[in-house]
Protein backbone atom coordinates (compact mmCIF):
# COMPACT_ATOMS: atom_id res chain seq x y z
CA UNK A 1 0.00 0.00 0.00
CA UNK A 2 1.37 3.85 -0.86
CA UNK A 3 0.10 6.49 1.28
CA UNK A 4 0.20 10.14 1.28
CA UNK A 5 -0.01 12.03 4.72
CA UNK A 6 -1.16 15.82 4.62
CA UNK A 7 0.49 17.59 7.43
CA UNK A 8 -1.68 20.93 7.11
CA UNK A 9 -2.06 23.81 9.17
CA UNK A 10 -6.07 24.27 9.71
CA UNK A 11 -7.96 27.09 11.14
CA UNK A 12 -10.49 26.72 13.44
CA UNK A 13 -14.06 27.31 12.18
CA UNK A 14 -13.00 28.50 8.56
CA UNK A 15 -14.14 25.44 6.99
CA UNK A 16 -14.05 26.39 3.37
CA UNK A 17 -10.08 27.27 3.63
CA UNK A 18 -9.72 23.83 5.63
CA UNK A 19 -11.77 22.34 2.89
CA UNK A 20 -9.38 23.77 0.11
CA UNK A 21 -6.42 22.55 1.16
CA UNK A 22 -7.85 19.17 1.74
CA UNK A 23 -8.55 19.06 -1.75
CA UNK A 24 -5.28 20.41 -2.70
CA UNK A 25 -3.86 17.68 -0.83
CA UNK A 26 -5.49 14.91 -2.03
CA UNK A 27 -4.84 16.05 -5.65
CA UNK A 28 -1.32 16.36 -5.18
CA UNK A 29 -1.80 12.57 -3.41
CA UNK A 30 -3.84 11.29 -6.95
CA UNK A 31 -0.32 12.43 -8.90
CA UNK A 32 1.99 11.13 -6.49
CA UNK A 33 -0.44 7.85 -7.31
CA UNK A 34 -1.01 6.68 -3.67
CA UNK A 35 -3.62 4.59 -2.32
CA UNK A 36 -4.93 6.65 -0.40
CA UNK A 37 -4.22 10.36 1.32
CA UNK A 38 -4.55 10.89 4.92
CA UNK A 39 -4.81 13.70 6.33
CA UNK A 40 -5.17 14.86 10.33
CA UNK A 41 -8.06 14.86 12.94
CA UNK A 42 -10.73 17.61 12.51
CA UNK A 43 -9.11 18.76 9.90
CA UNK A 44 -12.70 19.93 7.94
CA UNK A 45 -13.28 22.45 10.99
CA UNK A 46 -10.23 22.47 13.04
CA UNK A 47 -9.10 21.87 16.36
CA UNK A 48 -10.28 22.16 18.92
CA UNK A 49 -13.22 23.77 17.64
CA UNK A 50 -14.72 23.79 21.23
CA UNK A 51 -17.65 25.71 21.77
CA UNK A 52 -18.26 26.48 18.28
CA UNK A 53 -20.00 23.28 18.15
CA UNK A 54 -23.17 24.65 19.65
CA UNK A 55 -23.40 26.93 17.05
CA UNK A 56 -26.50 26.22 14.88
CA UNK A 57 -25.40 25.43 11.18
CA UNK A 58 -21.65 24.64 12.08
CA UNK A 59 -21.99 20.93 12.26
CA UNK A 60 -24.36 21.26 9.03
CA UNK A 61 -21.28 23.43 7.61
CA UNK A 62 -18.85 20.82 8.14
CA UNK A 63 -21.43 17.80 6.99
CA UNK A 64 -21.48 19.34 4.06
CA UNK A 65 -17.93 20.14 3.10
CA UNK A 66 -17.44 16.50 3.55
CA UNK A 67 -19.84 15.76 1.18
CA UNK A 68 -18.00 17.90 -1.62
CA UNK A 69 -14.98 16.27 -0.55
CA UNK A 70 -16.07 12.77 -1.03
CA UNK A 71 -17.75 13.35 -4.47
CA UNK A 72 -14.32 14.85 -5.56
CA UNK A 73 -12.36 11.72 -4.82
CA UNK A 74 -11.96 8.66 -7.45
CA UNK A 75 -10.01 5.74 -7.54
CA UNK A 76 -7.63 7.06 -4.65
CA UNK A 77 -9.20 6.70 -1.03
CA UNK A 78 -9.49 10.20 1.18
CA UNK A 79 -9.53 9.81 5.14
CA UNK A 80 -10.19 12.82 6.66
CA UNK A 81 -12.00 14.23 10.51
CA UNK A 82 -14.90 15.60 10.70
CA UNK A 83 -17.12 16.79 13.21
CA UNK A 84 -20.05 13.96 12.48
CA UNK A 85 -23.66 14.08 14.07
CA UNK A 86 -24.83 11.58 16.43
CA UNK A 87 -28.80 10.52 16.08
CA UNK A 88 -29.31 8.81 18.92
CA UNK A 89 -30.85 10.31 22.08
CA UNK A 90 -30.19 10.80 25.24
CA UNK A 91 -26.58 11.95 24.01
CA UNK A 92 -24.54 14.55 22.95
CA UNK A 93 -25.24 16.11 19.18
CA UNK A 94 -21.47 15.67 17.29
CA UNK A 95 -19.12 12.41 17.42
CA UNK A 96 -15.35 13.31 16.87
CA UNK A 97 -15.38 11.43 13.63
CA UNK A 98 -13.22 9.76 10.59
CA UNK A 99 -14.24 9.65 7.20
CA UNK A 100 -13.19 7.42 4.65
CA UNK A 101 -14.21 8.64 0.86
CA UNK A 102 -13.78 7.01 -2.71
CA UNK A 103 -15.44 6.81 -5.98
CA UNK A 104 -17.13 10.02 -4.97
CA UNK A 105 -18.89 8.73 -1.54
CA UNK A 106 -18.34 8.10 1.81
CA UNK A 107 -17.70 4.15 2.00
CA UNK A 108 -17.25 4.74 5.80
CA UNK A 109 -17.15 6.42 8.95
CA UNK A 110 -15.60 5.57 12.22
CA UNK A 111 -16.20 7.29 15.68
CA UNK A 112 -13.56 8.26 18.28
CA UNK A 113 -13.60 5.92 21.18
CA UNK A 114 -11.40 7.17 23.93
CA UNK A 115 -12.36 11.12 24.45
CA UNK A 116 -9.67 13.02 26.54
CA UNK A 117 -11.57 15.20 29.34
CA UNK A 118 -7.56 16.20 31.28
CA UNK A 119 -5.45 19.41 31.13
CA UNK A 120 -6.37 21.30 27.67
CA UNK A 121 -8.96 18.70 26.08
CA UNK A 122 -12.91 18.34 27.29
CA UNK A 123 -13.74 16.80 24.66
CA UNK A 124 -16.31 15.00 27.03
CA UNK A 125 -18.11 18.22 26.90
CA UNK A 126 -19.04 17.75 23.70
CA UNK A 127 -18.84 14.75 21.74
CA UNK A 128 -20.68 11.76 22.06
CA UNK A 129 -17.98 8.48 22.11
CA UNK A 130 -17.78 5.28 20.18
CA UNK A 131 -19.78 2.12 21.33
CA UNK A 132 -17.63 -0.04 18.87
CA UNK A 133 -15.04 -0.19 16.34
CA UNK A 134 -15.14 -2.45 13.14
CA UNK A 135 -12.40 -2.63 10.57
CA UNK A 136 -13.19 -1.40 7.15
CA UNK A 137 -12.59 -2.88 3.45
CA UNK A 138 -10.46 -0.87 1.44
CA UNK A 139 -8.77 -2.12 -1.85
CA UNK A 140 -9.07 -5.61 -0.78
CA UNK A 141 -7.54 -5.61 2.55
CA UNK A 142 -9.04 -4.70 6.18
CA UNK A 143 -7.97 -1.24 7.96
CA UNK A 144 -8.09 0.26 10.93
CA UNK A 145 -9.40 3.87 11.16
CA UNK A 146 -8.90 5.30 14.59
CA UNK A 147 -8.75 9.20 15.59
CA UNK A 148 -5.72 10.23 18.60
CA UNK A 149 -6.57 9.11 21.74
CA UNK A 150 -7.68 5.49 20.76
CA UNK A 151 -4.13 4.72 20.20
CA UNK A 152 -2.72 6.13 23.70
CA UNK A 153 -3.90 3.51 25.65
CA UNK A 154 -1.23 0.98 25.28
CA UNK A 155 -1.75 -1.15 28.55
CA UNK A 156 2.17 -2.15 28.74
CA UNK A 157 3.29 1.67 27.62
CA UNK A 158 1.11 3.06 30.28
CA UNK A 159 1.47 3.06 34.09
CA UNK A 160 -1.40 5.20 34.93
CA UNK A 161 -4.26 4.63 32.25
CA UNK A 162 -7.26 6.93 31.62
CA UNK A 163 -9.71 4.01 30.04
CA UNK A 164 -10.12 0.51 30.41
CA UNK A 165 -10.44 -0.34 26.56
CA UNK A 166 -7.84 -0.55 24.31
CA UNK A 167 -9.83 -0.44 20.61
CA UNK A 168 -6.34 -1.40 18.81
CA UNK A 169 -6.42 -4.85 20.57
CA UNK A 170 -10.19 -4.63 19.42
CA UNK A 171 -9.46 -3.97 15.62
CA UNK A 172 -6.25 -6.13 15.27
CA UNK A 173 -8.49 -8.96 16.71
CA UNK A 174 -10.81 -8.14 14.03
CA UNK A 175 -8.01 -8.79 11.36
CA UNK A 176 -6.80 -5.34 10.82
CA UNK A 177 -3.99 -5.40 9.01
CA UNK A 178 -3.05 -1.68 8.51
CA UNK A 179 -3.99 0.97 11.33
CA UNK A 180 -4.83 4.22 9.90
CA UNK A 181 -4.78 7.30 12.45
CA UNK A 182 -5.99 11.05 12.18
CA UNK A 183 -4.63 12.98 15.29
CA UNK A 184 -4.62 16.63 16.68
CA UNK A 185 -1.84 16.51 19.44
CA UNK A 186 -0.79 19.05 20.90
CA UNK A 187 2.62 19.80 21.62
CA UNK A 188 4.92 20.38 24.91
CA UNK A 189 8.47 19.51 26.22
CA UNK A 190 9.14 15.92 25.95
CA UNK A 191 5.90 14.87 23.86
CA UNK A 192 8.27 13.83 20.39
CA UNK A 193 10.21 11.39 22.58
CA UNK A 194 7.52 10.29 24.36
CA UNK A 195 5.11 9.49 21.07
CA UNK A 196 7.61 8.04 19.50
CA UNK A 197 8.57 5.53 22.14
CA UNK A 198 4.51 4.91 22.38
CA UNK A 199 3.45 4.26 19.07
CA UNK A 200 6.42 1.83 18.42
CA UNK A 201 5.62 0.01 21.50
CA UNK A 202 2.08 -0.35 20.31
CA UNK A 203 2.95 -1.06 16.62
CA UNK A 204 5.52 -3.87 17.75
CA UNK A 205 2.65 -5.72 19.43
CA UNK A 206 0.73 -5.53 17.25
CA UNK A 207 2.74 -6.35 14.52
CA UNK A 208 0.64 -4.11 12.46
CA UNK A 209 2.22 -1.11 10.48
CA UNK A 210 0.25 2.72 11.73
CA UNK A 211 0.06 5.93 9.25
CA UNK A 212 -0.37 8.60 11.94
CA UNK A 213 -0.99 12.08 10.48
CA UNK A 214 -0.71 14.75 13.21
CA UNK A 215 -2.16 18.37 12.66
CA UNK A 216 0.56 21.49 12.77
CA UNK A 217 -0.08 24.63 13.57
CA UNK A 218 -1.15 27.42 16.39
CA UNK A 219 -4.22 27.71 17.50
CA UNK A 220 -5.27 29.85 20.51
CA UNK A 221 -2.47 28.50 22.99
CA UNK A 222 -2.49 25.99 21.38
CA UNK A 223 0.54 24.47 19.25
CA UNK A 224 0.16 21.32 17.32
CA UNK A 225 3.92 20.17 15.70
CA UNK A 226 3.18 17.83 13.28
CA UNK A 227 5.55 15.22 13.22
CA UNK A 228 3.82 12.77 11.32
CA UNK A 229 4.95 9.19 11.73
CA UNK A 230 4.67 6.08 9.44
CA UNK A 231 5.98 3.00 11.44
CA UNK A 232 5.72 -0.68 9.96
CA UNK A 233 4.60 -3.70 11.54
CA UNK A 234 8.07 -3.74 13.73
CA UNK A 235 7.96 -0.57 14.93
CA UNK A 236 10.60 0.66 13.09
CA UNK A 237 10.49 4.25 11.66
CA UNK A 238 9.83 4.23 7.72
CA UNK A 239 8.80 8.12 7.77
CA UNK A 240 8.33 11.32 9.60
CA UNK A 241 6.93 14.84 8.96
CA UNK A 242 8.25 18.00 9.40
CA UNK A 243 8.59 19.44 13.03
CA UNK A 244 6.19 22.48 13.50
CA UNK A 245 5.95 23.11 9.77
CA UNK A 246 3.59 22.07 7.09
CA UNK A 247 4.67 18.73 5.22
CA UNK A 248 3.60 16.09 2.61
CA UNK A 249 4.75 12.63 2.69
CA UNK A 250 4.39 9.81 0.48
CA UNK A 251 5.24 6.17 1.35
CA UNK A 252 5.19 2.69 0.39
CA UNK A 253 4.60 0.67 3.47
CA UNK A 254 6.44 -2.52 1.60
CA UNK A 255 9.21 -0.31 -0.10
CA UNK A 256 10.27 2.15 1.78
CA UNK A 257 13.98 1.38 4.29
CA UNK A 258 13.68 2.27 7.83
CA UNK A 259 14.88 5.53 8.97
CA UNK A 260 16.36 7.16 12.17
CA UNK A 261 13.67 9.87 13.40
CA UNK A 262 15.09 13.28 13.58
CA UNK A 263 14.75 15.41 16.56
CA UNK A 264 16.13 18.63 18.13
CA UNK A 265 17.25 19.96 21.07
CA UNK A 266 14.32 21.40 23.67
CA UNK A 267 15.67 25.15 22.48
CA UNK A 268 15.09 25.24 19.56
CA UNK A 269 11.90 22.79 19.60
CA UNK A 270 10.47 25.91 22.19
CA UNK A 271 11.39 28.64 19.85
CA UNK A 272 10.13 27.11 16.81
CA UNK A 273 6.93 26.32 18.74
CA UNK A 274 6.23 29.85 20.01
CA UNK A 275 7.09 30.91 16.67
CA UNK A 276 4.56 29.47 14.89
CA UNK A 277 2.29 29.75 17.73
CA UNK A 278 2.52 33.48 17.66
CA UNK A 279 2.53 33.85 13.64
CA UNK A 280 -0.62 31.22 13.76
CA UNK A 281 -2.29 33.40 16.26
CA UNK A 282 -1.75 36.87 14.57
CA UNK A 283 -2.82 35.94 11.21
CA UNK A 284 -5.42 33.76 12.09
CA UNK A 285 -6.57 36.81 14.14
CA UNK A 286 -6.44 39.20 11.37
CA UNK A 287 -3.54 41.11 12.86
CA UNK A 288 -0.58 41.81 10.62
CA UNK A 289 1.87 43.58 13.24
CA UNK A 290 3.07 43.17 16.59
CA UNK A 291 4.53 45.83 18.88
CA UNK A 292 6.17 45.27 22.38
CA UNK A 293 8.12 47.16 25.28
CA UNK A 294 11.64 46.82 25.18
CA UNK A 295 13.05 46.61 28.74
CA UNK A 296 16.26 45.89 28.11
CA UNK A 297 16.09 42.87 30.27
CA UNK A 298 16.30 39.39 28.44
CA UNK A 299 12.59 38.31 28.37
CA UNK A 300 11.54 41.17 26.29
CA UNK A 301 14.82 40.01 24.31
CA UNK A 302 13.58 36.64 23.72
CA UNK A 303 10.07 38.17 22.69
CA UNK A 304 11.18 40.27 20.23
CA UNK A 305 13.43 37.69 18.80
CA UNK A 306 10.56 35.27 18.59
CA UNK A 307 8.17 37.87 16.77
CA UNK A 308 10.73 38.73 13.82
CA UNK A 309 11.58 34.99 13.64
CA UNK A 310 7.34 34.67 13.48
CA UNK A 311 6.41 37.86 12.35
CA UNK A 312 9.33 39.10 9.89
CA UNK A 313 11.38 42.10 11.47
CA UNK A 314 9.11 45.06 8.97
CA UNK A 315 6.19 43.88 11.14
CA UNK A 316 7.42 44.37 14.87
CA UNK A 317 8.36 47.44 16.51
CA UNK A 318 9.93 48.20 20.02
CA UNK A 319 9.26 50.79 22.83
CA UNK A 320 11.44 51.91 25.20
CA UNK A 321 9.86 53.11 27.55
CA UNK A 322 12.38 54.50 30.84
CA UNK A 323 11.42 55.97 33.96
CA UNK A 324 14.05 58.08 36.39
CA UNK A 325 14.90 54.33 37.48
CA UNK A 326 15.91 53.25 33.92
CA UNK A 327 19.86 52.42 33.85
CA UNK A 328 21.68 53.14 30.84
CA UNK A 329 22.86 49.69 30.30
CA UNK A 330 19.43 48.60 30.05
CA UNK A 331 18.86 51.35 27.45
CA UNK A 332 21.84 50.49 25.96
CA UNK A 333 20.76 46.94 25.92
CA UNK A 334 17.46 47.54 24.33
CA UNK A 335 18.62 49.87 21.52
CA UNK A 336 21.46 47.28 20.55
CA UNK A 337 18.81 44.53 20.41
CA UNK A 338 16.51 46.70 18.47
CA UNK A 339 19.07 47.51 16.03
CA UNK A 340 20.35 43.39 15.81
CA UNK A 341 17.15 42.25 14.64
CA UNK A 342 16.13 45.39 12.87
CA UNK A 343 13.29 46.47 13.97
CA UNK A 344 11.92 49.87 14.36
CA UNK A 345 12.40 51.26 17.56
CA UNK A 346 11.22 54.52 19.63
CA UNK A 347 11.63 55.81 22.93
CA UNK A 348 8.76 57.28 24.74
CA UNK A 349 9.67 58.54 28.10
CA UNK A 350 7.50 57.66 31.00
CA UNK A 351 9.09 59.84 33.88
CA UNK A 352 7.40 63.03 33.25
CA UNK A 353 3.72 61.19 33.47
CA UNK A 354 4.77 59.33 36.47
CA UNK A 355 5.66 62.61 38.45
CA UNK A 356 2.37 64.31 37.27
CA UNK A 357 0.55 61.43 38.76
CA UNK A 358 1.96 61.34 41.56
CA UNK A 359 1.82 64.84 42.04
CA UNK A 360 -1.83 64.49 41.42
CA UNK A 361 -1.78 61.83 44.59
CA UNK A 362 0.15 63.93 46.34
CA UNK A 363 -2.71 65.24 48.89
CA UNK A 364 -4.44 61.82 49.06
CA UNK A 365 -1.39 59.92 49.78
CA UNK A 366 0.35 62.27 52.39
CA UNK A 367 1.13 60.50 55.37
CA UNK A 368 1.85 57.07 53.28
CA UNK A 369 5.20 56.27 52.58
CA UNK A 370 6.29 54.91 48.91
CA UNK A 371 5.86 50.94 48.40
CA UNK A 372 4.74 48.88 45.23
CA UNK A 373 2.06 51.21 44.70
CA UNK A 374 4.46 53.91 42.71
CA UNK A 375 6.28 50.63 41.28
CA UNK A 376 2.54 49.74 39.83
CA UNK A 377 1.56 52.90 38.86
CA UNK A 378 4.78 53.27 36.25
CA UNK A 379 4.15 49.75 34.77
CA UNK A 380 0.80 51.09 33.99
CA UNK A 381 1.92 53.98 32.34
CA UNK A 382 3.78 52.01 30.17
CA UNK A 383 0.84 49.60 29.79
CA UNK A 384 -1.31 52.34 28.54
CA UNK A 385 1.42 54.22 26.38
CA UNK A 386 2.22 50.93 24.68
CA UNK A 387 -1.79 49.63 24.54
CA UNK A 388 -2.17 53.57 22.69
CA UNK A 389 0.54 51.95 20.43
CA UNK A 390 -1.74 48.92 19.44
CA UNK A 391 -4.81 50.92 18.64
CA UNK A 392 -3.25 53.67 16.91
CA UNK A 393 -1.45 51.12 14.36
CA UNK A 394 -3.38 48.12 15.18
CA UNK A 395 -0.80 46.40 15.70
CA UNK A 396 -0.71 43.29 18.39
CA UNK A 397 0.74 44.16 21.75
CA UNK A 398 2.70 41.34 22.98
CA UNK A 399 3.06 40.69 26.70
CA UNK A 400 6.93 39.70 28.13
CA UNK A 401 6.21 38.32 31.18
CA UNK A 402 7.20 34.74 31.88
CA UNK A 403 5.85 31.77 34.11
CA UNK A 404 8.28 31.67 36.78
CA UNK A 405 6.94 35.55 37.01
CA UNK A 406 3.27 34.78 36.33
CA UNK A 407 3.62 31.91 38.83
CA UNK A 408 3.91 34.38 42.05
CA UNK A 409 2.38 37.15 40.90
CA UNK A 410 5.49 39.01 40.24
CA UNK A 411 3.84 41.48 37.06
CA UNK A 412 1.55 44.08 37.81
CA UNK A 413 -2.35 43.68 36.73
CA UNK A 414 -3.24 46.61 33.40
CA UNK A 415 0.27 47.21 33.72
CA UNK A 416 3.13 44.69 31.84
CA UNK A 417 0.46 42.09 31.86
CA UNK A 418 -1.45 44.14 28.91
CA UNK A 419 -1.48 42.62 25.76
CA UNK A 420 -3.39 40.26 23.19
CA UNK A 421 -1.04 37.72 23.94
CA UNK A 422 1.45 36.28 26.51
CA UNK A 423 3.86 34.77 24.46
CA UNK A 424 6.39 33.37 27.04
CA UNK A 425 4.30 32.97 29.74
CA UNK A 426 4.85 29.03 30.29
CA UNK A 427 8.31 29.70 29.87
CA UNK A 428 10.28 29.51 33.05
CA UNK A 429 12.84 31.97 33.50
CA UNK A 430 15.66 29.49 33.52
CA UNK A 431 14.65 28.51 30.62
CA UNK A 432 14.25 31.80 29.34
CA UNK A 433 18.22 31.92 29.88
CA UNK A 434 18.52 28.98 27.81
CA UNK A 435 16.74 29.88 24.73
CA UNK A 436 18.23 32.95 24.77
CA UNK A 437 22.03 31.66 24.62
CA UNK A 438 20.87 29.01 22.00
CA UNK A 439 19.52 31.70 19.91
CA UNK A 440 23.07 33.41 20.07
CA UNK A 441 24.54 29.94 19.36
CA UNK A 442 26.67 31.64 16.03
CA UNK A 443 26.40 34.98 16.69
CA UNK A 444 25.19 37.71 19.49
CA UNK A 445 22.15 38.67 18.97
CA UNK A 446 20.98 39.28 22.51
CA UNK A 447 23.21 41.81 23.86
CA UNK A 448 25.60 39.34 26.33
CA UNK A 449 24.79 41.91 28.99
CA UNK A 450 21.93 41.37 28.99
CA UNK A 451 22.13 37.80 29.10
CA UNK A 452 24.41 37.77 31.77
CA UNK A 453 23.51 40.96 34.43
CA UNK A 454 20.96 40.88 37.08
CA UNK A 455 17.05 40.90 36.28
CA UNK A 456 15.39 43.39 37.47
CA UNK A 457 12.43 45.23 37.03
CA UNK A 458 13.85 48.94 37.85
CA UNK A 459 10.84 49.94 39.00
CA UNK A 460 12.83 51.77 41.98
CA UNK A 461 16.80 52.59 42.89
CA UNK A 462 19.05 49.22 42.36
CA UNK A 463 16.16 46.64 42.67
CA UNK A 464 16.97 43.17 41.75
CA UNK A 465 14.41 40.44 41.32
CA UNK A 466 16.44 38.08 43.99
CA UNK A 467 15.29 41.04 46.36
CA UNK A 468 11.51 39.56 46.41
CA UNK A 469 12.03 36.59 45.00
CA UNK A 470 14.66 33.11 45.75
CA UNK A 471 16.83 32.51 43.22
CA UNK A 472 15.25 31.64 40.03
CA UNK A 473 16.57 27.88 39.41
CA UNK A 474 15.51 27.13 43.04
CA UNK A 475 12.10 28.98 42.31
CA UNK A 476 11.42 27.12 38.90
CA UNK A 477 12.54 23.61 40.52
CA UNK A 478 9.49 24.26 43.26
CA UNK A 479 7.28 25.48 40.62
CA UNK A 480 7.56 22.32 38.64
CA UNK A 481 7.68 20.46 41.57
CA UNK A 482 4.02 21.90 42.70
CA UNK A 483 2.01 23.34 39.51
CA UNK A 484 3.66 20.21 36.96
CA UNK A 485 4.17 17.55 39.50
CA UNK A 486 1.29 18.06 41.73
CA UNK A 487 3.66 17.35 44.76
CA UNK A 488 2.64 18.77 48.19
CA UNK A 489 4.65 21.24 50.65
CA UNK A 490 5.93 18.67 52.82
CA UNK A 491 7.39 16.43 49.97
CA UNK A 492 9.14 19.14 48.32
CA UNK A 493 10.60 20.30 51.81
CA UNK A 494 11.44 16.49 52.40
CA UNK A 495 12.75 16.75 48.37
CA UNK A 496 15.81 19.18 49.87
CA UNK A 497 14.28 23.05 49.37
CA UNK A 498 14.24 25.14 52.52
CA UNK A 499 10.86 25.03 54.83
CA UNK A 500 10.68 29.44 54.75
CA UNK A 501 11.58 29.25 50.96
CA UNK A 502 9.21 26.49 49.93
CA UNK A 503 5.77 28.16 52.32
CA UNK A 504 6.70 31.65 50.89
CA UNK A 505 6.40 30.44 47.35
CA UNK A 506 3.77 28.23 47.57
CA UNK A 507 1.76 30.85 49.27
CA UNK A 508 2.14 33.06 46.23
CA UNK A 509 1.33 31.00 43.54
CA UNK A 510 -1.93 30.51 46.06
CA UNK A 511 -3.00 34.22 46.03
CA UNK A 512 -2.37 35.12 42.80
CA UNK A 513 -4.65 33.09 40.67
CA UNK A 514 -6.46 36.05 40.29
CA UNK A 515 -4.18 37.60 38.32
CA UNK A 516 -3.39 35.06 36.07
CA UNK A 517 -7.14 34.63 35.22
CA UNK A 518 -6.48 38.05 34.13
CA UNK A 519 -3.53 37.50 31.82
CA UNK A 520 -3.82 37.52 27.85
CA UNK A 521 -3.80 33.55 26.49
CA UNK A 522 -0.36 32.39 26.41
CA UNK A 523 1.48 29.77 24.17
CA UNK A 524 1.64 26.50 25.94
CA UNK A 525 4.92 24.79 25.67
CA UNK A 526 4.70 22.40 29.13
CA UNK A 527 2.91 19.75 30.61
CA UNK A 528 1.44 22.18 32.73
CA UNK A 529 0.72 25.64 31.70
CA UNK A 530 -1.58 28.43 33.22
CA UNK A 531 -4.72 29.03 31.30
CA UNK A 532 -7.40 26.57 29.95
CA UNK A 533 -5.49 23.86 31.41
CA UNK A 534 -5.18 24.38 34.63
CA UNK A 535 -8.64 25.06 36.74
CA UNK A 536 -7.76 26.69 40.14
CA UNK A 537 -10.71 28.32 42.00
CA UNK A 538 -9.81 31.83 42.84
CA UNK A 539 -12.84 32.36 45.70
CA UNK A 540 -11.03 29.33 47.65
CA UNK A 541 -9.84 29.06 51.39
CA UNK A 542 -7.74 25.15 51.00
CA UNK A 543 -4.35 26.03 51.91
CA UNK A 544 -1.32 23.75 52.82
CA UNK A 545 -0.34 26.25 54.77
Amino acid sequence: MKVALAQINTTVGWIADNEEKILAAYQRGVEAGVDVVLLPELAITGYPPRDLLLKHGFIDRNLAALERLAAATGKVGLIVGFVGRNEVRPGREATNSVALCQDGKVIATRVKTLLPTYDVFDEDRYFEPAKENHVVEFNGRKVALTVCEDIWNDEDFWQDRRYQRNPVNDLVAEGAEVIFNVSASPWHIGKNRMRHEMLKSMTAKAKRPLIYCNSVGGNDELVFDGGSLVLNAAGEHLAQGALFAEDFLVVDLEKTPPIEPVDYVDEEKIYKALSLGLRDYMHKCGFKSAVLGLSGGIDSALVACIAVEALGKENVRGLSLPSQYSSQGSLDDARKLAENLGIQYDIVTIKEPFDAVQGRLKEVFAGKAEDTTEENIQARLRGVILMAMSNKFGSLLLTTGNKSELAVGYCTLYGDMCGGLAVISDVPKTMVYRISQWINREKEIIPSDTITKPPSAELRPDQKDQDSLPPYDVLDAILEAYIVEHKSQAEIIASGYPEDVVRFVVRLIDLNEYKRRQAAPGLKVTTKAFGVGRRVPIAQRYREW
